[in-house]
């Protein structure tokens, strides 16, 4: 049974090593990669800022409120 597993894991590090390697190298991929952090960053900024804006919110509600 052990030989077997062996065997998976060889197998699923040659994969592994072959997808890492082509994915490295496409200009195609890096070009997606960049995009993509670039728009999440761009998401958490917004998200950053919408929280506070929400906090500033409910502290003007809290104050009217409490009047």
């Amino acid at each position: 049974m052990a030989g077997g597993n062996l065997i998976g894991r060889a197998m699923s590090y040659i994969v592994n090593e072959i997808l890492v390697e082509g994915l490295a190298n496409s200009t195609a991929f890096q070009r997606f990669a960049v995009r993509t952090n670039k728009k999440l960053q761009d998401i958490s900024l917004k998200a950053a800022e919408k929280k506070e804006q929400l906090k500033d919110a409910t502290k003007f509600f809290d104050t009217f409120k409490n009047q």
